[in-house]
């Protein structure tokens, strides 16, 4: 006996649900990187890989899932932009006390002056960082929307 398998279950649940799924494990991969997210970077291209094959199945032409699978890089990224901004953005009025060093929190002196490295860490952390799980995102879509469309050139197939 053969169980076939219907894509359109696995990939076609709520988009709340999937959003939900995905605000959860971007929480954890930032947790796991105490802080920094390159486990969310890497989140990124699991992220791409399913945010296409949702379009694939659920958008009609390959311009459409192409574009839709645009959209759920920026989401994702949005995602990390405010989890990274509730994580880090409290160091922000740091960088303007006149009587606060810097050097003295255990940040990388990056830039080899305190106050410049506290204020390239955060843009890396808040601006940077996401921006990167933006690109990851998008090259796992579109590598994955290369396979689909080289395997399946007239559109999603339909189990009966």
């Amino acid at each position: 006996m053969r169980i076939r398998h219907d894509p359109a279950r696995t990939f076609g649940q709520n988009w709340i649900g999937a959003l939900v799924a995905y605000v959860v494990m971007d929480v954890l991969c930032a947790g796991l990187g105490m802080g920094v997210p390159l486990f969310c970077i890497l989140l990124g291209f699991l992220a791409g890989w399913f945010g296409a094959m949702r379009a694939w199945y659920f958008v009609p032409g390959q311009v459409g899932a192409m574009r839709r699978s645009l959209r759920y890089a920026l989401v994702t990224s949005l995602v990390t932009v405010a989890i990274m901004a509730a994580i880090w953005g409290r160091l922000v009025p740091l960088v303007f006390h006149p009587v606060i060093n810097p050097g003295n929190m255990g940040l990388p002196l990056l830039l080899y002056e305190p106050r410049a490295s506290l204020i390239g860490w955060l843009v890396l952390m808040i601006l940077i960082s996401p921006f990167l799980q933006f690109l990851m995102t998008l090259f796992g879509s579109f590598v994955t929307l290369l396979f689909v469309f080289r395997r399946w050139p007239e559109g999603a197939p339909r189990v009966p």
